[in-house]
């Protein structure tokens, strides 16, 4: 095996070792951002728990009442009379 070889093979082996270390610390530096996002979530959440638990509870607002909407026995205006309406209003039918 001639030196040249022998060095592209140690370049092969040192770029894959790095790919290696590389993937490792990667996979650390996402581990320590993942475990310091749960551990926010966890804190914000037993804040929230903890504010909840001190308020009083809210007191539900009673509903209003809703308008009264036509009568099913009150009939609107007959179409040809709604249409003859529309139609000397100025709007084309």
């Amino acid at each position: 095996m001639s030196q040249e070889d022998r060095n592209r093979a140690d370049a092969r082996f040192n770029k894959m070792a790095r790919a290696a270390n590389d993937a490792r610390t990667g996979k650390s530096d996402r581990d320590v951002a993942t475990k310091a996002v749960l551990d926010n979530m966890a804190k914000l959440k037993a804040l929230r728990l903890a504010r909840e638990a001190a308020a009083p509870p809210p007191v539900a607002a009673p509903k209003k009442a809703r308008a009264k909407s036509k009568k099913s026995d009150e009939k609107g205006p007959a179409l040809s009379d709604w249409l003859a309406g529309q139609q000397s209003g100025g709007r084309r039918t």
